[in-house]
């Protein structure tokens, strides 16, 4: 199994854990659906605020399993794409899209059941002028993201593992998953338990 299926696995809780919650998107940025959950590696775009040319130049670019991370410096009054363009997306393979702003055709969106994490919807279109870059270091909800670095995103936000840290990260991450499982089923139901564990904290 790839590091990047591995990832899938494992909420997002546990990775920032392991990160010491070091690199977490602005939590504005959520999953257009609760049960949408993303994992693959970053192809970042820079748009210019209203611009959104150069997001087709990264769909058309972009290989199949990557996720597209969209720095529109938090702009919520554009949006960088529609269900039309996420469609497409979605039709070319990559995993999601992950973006600091919105979209728009927010009920076709949905109906496309693909992983869009974004601060929301809007009306306005983006126009074409034709700026931007793809595949540079970027900022996305406040948090820098490398090419390919590995992203993770479920209903409680976005993560962005270092590549550099990837094997150590993925390494604590399973081992938080694991320690929270025990944890869990050691006090499920039981109130000496779990005066215990409260006591540990408190005293």
């Amino acid at each position: 199994m790839s590091i990047v299926d591995q990832f899938k696995e494992i909420p997002t809780t546990c990775i920032s854990d392991a990160l010491n919650g070091l690199d977490n998107m602005d939590a504005a940025i959520k999953p257009l659906k609760e049960e949408y959950r993303v994992a693959g590696r970053a192809l970042t775009v820079k748009m210019p605020v209203g611009d959104n040319l150069v997001v087709l130049k990264a769909i058309r670019e972009a290989q199949p399993g990557d996720v597209l991370v969209i720095d529109a410096k938090g702009d919520t009054y554009r949006a960088i794409a529609g269900d039309f363009i996420l469609g497409m997306a979605q039709t070319l393979g990559i995993e999601g899209v992950i973006v600091d702003g919105v979209i728009r055709d927010i009920i076709g969106a949905k109906m496309l059941n693909y992983p869009v994490f974004c601060k929301g919807t809007t009306i306005a279109a983006s126009g074409k002028a034709g700026e931007g870059a793809i595949n540079i270091p970027i900022s996305c909800g406040g948090v820098t993201v490398q090419p390919g670095d590995i992203v993770v995103g479920d209903a409680d936000g976005v993560v962005v593992i270092p590549r550099s840290m990837e094997e150590k990260i993925l390494k604590m991450s399973l081992e938080k998953v694991d320690k929270d499982r025990e944890r869990a089923e050691k006090v499920s139901g039981n109130k000496e338990e779990v005066i215990a564990y409260l006591d540990k904290f408190l005293s």
